[in-house]
């Protein structure tokens, strides 16, 4: 099933946020962590987590670095590489902007991410290898390509 979450982009501070936001409502949930894979800049460091506020589910990432101007954005998760083709020429039609790693503005200057549903899975896998190939992968993408994901993953 396809779902549209909020995405909060923080350029260094991300866990900090996290903590304040998940202590604030007594109803906090953190569904998943993902961490920086080993042999990248920021190795070990919280990259994204996927968490619930009063009812409402948030994808937080930990960019990294300053430059990205799209604070939140609409994630966008699917299965499957037509569905990813899909929503991905939509919203590019008429006017909008691809970027990197999935990410896109719409014709509105509205921020995307179209995301398959197998990319945070493979991004945390506890083979520190294989999350960083991947993570190598999608950082070369404008548009997620599935096989390409899997291909990485399978080394």
């Amino acid at each position: 099933m396809t779902t549209i979450t909020p995405c909060l982009w923080f350029e260094s501070r991300a866990a900090e946020a996290l903590e304040l936001y998940t202590s604030l409502f007594s109803d906090a949930r953190v569904h998943s962590e993902t961490r920086w894979p080993d042999g990248t800049p920021n190795a070990g460091a919280l990259l994204s987590a996927d968490f619930e506020l009063a009812g409402q589910r948030f994808i937080l990432i930990d960019g990294g670095g300053p430059g990205f101007t799209d604070a939140i954005s609409l994630a966008v998760v699917v299965e499957t590489q037509d569905e990813v083709d899909h929503y991905w020429s939509a919203l590019l039609a008429d006017g909008g902007e691809e970027s990197m790693c999935g990410w896109l503005r719409d014709r509105f200057g509205v921020s995307w991410q179209v995301t398959p549903s197998i990319l945070p899975r493979y991004m945390s896998d506890p083979d520190p290898a294989r999350a960083r190939r991947v993570t190598e992968a999608m950082m070369k993408m404008r548009k997620i390509v599935i096989a390409e994901l899997e291909a990485a993953y399978a080394g």
